[in-house]
């Protein structure tokens, strides 16, 4: 058995998988999303390495406290400072945060953004670890002091299972890595000022970290090999079978995480997105993660006082096209990071009349959010299949819109938490090149439907339209009112 741990946003999950990478057991946790302000999110990082503890002990009794690996993978971006030890000297930020806005529209305006992306093939976002690292120096510089490394979420849980200090190519690559040598890139850091706090970046592995339980505090046995990364991006890229170039992967999840393989690092063009290195040399992932995924349409729900489970009924009973109801679905306070960088962009809702029903509103998010799907695979380059996973990918009825608005058969992966599995995949080449093969995804097609695509595509169109219309308000938005007087 092998157990592979994904530490997300909002839960930690654990999974054992067979010699033949069939899940047998499978644990979760919910962790906190901490917001101490408007715009700000953060994680205890005691808590989540807690979690992973908790989970990986729960597996432990199923599956022996001897697995052949445990692969860690985890959510990416955002910042978790920790001291020499590995212990937090300050909250981790998440990817979520917005803090650094302002930095980063002054690295925009300056060309500094621009600068980096020429450099590492890595659009800055205010939830990226550059941006926040300068937020931090700038608000907090007794923490930066205290600093030991600027981590990611999987590398603070690798150092404190195991001891071992380092990232993998994946991580690394967002903002300051060059994909071409798989170093630190010396003008990246030094044109956004942050040469001084290279020390804090962790050395990185190409082939991804390697090394040993310390103690028993998983339940499972000391010197358990265990293995850290890709994050969590890449490693459902490797867990649903995606490889060839051109082929993509879409990840309807808090982010609507689009993925292209590509083995061409174009950065002289528009600087958006991120190139991510993977653990095959030669071969990278053009990354397109839209901030909001399934965290708009929850929203939305929330603010119509339904649930998930009445989302299959609320689908059915609007009809294509929501009657004219159009939603742009940027509702994250950092604003969006693909395919285009606005830290203001904002969600809009248009077309509501008194006829509208609470049906239309939803659907029109959903069609919302397969039209930014578009938008982001066109983006990186997708020319081949498409394998569709996530949350979001549970609703049938919301991937055959995301097949009729793609023009496109999606190929649903069967495989239980991709993440996980990537992860494990991963990892087994790591410790043991000869140990990985035979793992294929299993997958359920969705064949598009030709008269509801030809729709979709002059609404996708209309949605093309309407983001530049929008972007003028989004440099001119309303005043808010922050004096506390109701």
């Amino acid at each position: 058995m092998d157990v592979g741990v994904d530490v997300g946003t909002t839960v930690t999950k654990a999974v054992a998988f067979d010699d033949d990478g069939r899940p047998v057991a499978e644990a979760s946790r919910p962790t906190r999303l901490v917001r101490p302000a408007i715009g700000r999110f953060e994680h205890e990082t005691a808590e989540i390495v807690a979690s992973v503890n908790e989970v990986v002990g729960e597996l432990a009794g199923t599956v022996g406290d001897r697995p052949g690996v445990l692969a860690i993978t985890a959510q990416g971006d955002g910042l978790w400072l920790v001291d020499a030890d590995g212990t937090a000297v300050r909250p981790a930020i998440s990817w979520l945060d917005a803090r650094s806005s302002a930095i980063l529209d002054s690295w925009t305006d300056d060309g500094v953004a621009e600068r980096v992306f020429r450099r590492s093939g890595n659009r800055m976002f205010p939830g990226a670890s550059g941006p926040l690292l300068a937020a931090v120096h700038t608000e907090e510089p007794d923490v930066i002091a205290r600093a030991g490394t600027a981590a990611y979420c999987k590398d603070v849980v690798m150092q404190q299972l195991t001891g071992v200090r380092a990232t993998d190519v994946s991580d690394a690559s967002a903002p300051f890595l060059d994909p071409r040598t798989n170093q630190y890139d010396e003008e990246a850091l030094k044109a956004t000022g942050l040469s001084e706090l290279s020390h804090l970046l962790a050395p990185v592995e190409p082939a991804g970290p390697v090394g040993e339980l310390r103690d028993n505090s998983t339940g499972m046995a000391r010197g358990t090999r265990v293995s850290a990364g890709p994050y969590d991006l890449p490693a459902a890229a490797a867990g649903a079978g995606v490889q060839e170039p051109g082929d993509a992967l879409l990840t309807v999840g808090t982010t609507l995480a689009c993925q292209v393989v590509t083995r061409e690092l174009p950065i002289d063009g528009e600087p958006a997105g991120l190139f991510l290195g993977t653990w095959t040399p030669g071969v990278w992932l053009r990354a397109m993660p839209a901030m909001v995924g399934t965290a708009a349409l929850d929203r939305v729900l929330a603010l119509v006082g339904a649930g998930t489970d009445q989302l299959p009924g609320f689908l059915a009973e609007s009809p294509v096209g929501a009657k004219g109801v159009t939603v742009l679905p940027y509702l994250s306070e950092a604003g969006e990071r693909a395919p285009f960088v606005d830290t203001r962009a904002r969600g809009t809702i248009d077309g509501i009349s008194l006829s509208t029903t609470t049906a239309d509103l939803v659907r029109a998010t959903c069609e919302g959010i397969a039209y930014a799907a578009r938008h982001c695979l066109e983006a990186a380059g997708w020319s081949g299949r498409v394998t569709v996973c996530g949350g979001g990918a549970r609703s049938t009825e919301w991937t055959q819109i995301l097949a009729d608005v793609l023009n496109a058969p999606l190929h649903t992966a069967e495989a239980e938490q991709v993440a996980a599995r990537g992860a494990v995949i991963c990892a087994r080449r790591a410790v043991d090149p000869d140990s990985a093969g035979g793992w294929v995804a299993e997958t359920r097609q969705v064949d598009p439907d030709s008269a509801r695509a030809a729709f979709y595509a002059e609404g996708y169109a209309h949605y093309l339209r309407r983001i530049e219309a929008a972007r003028p308000r989004w440099s001119d938005p309303a005043p808010t009112f922050t004096s506390g007087v109701r």
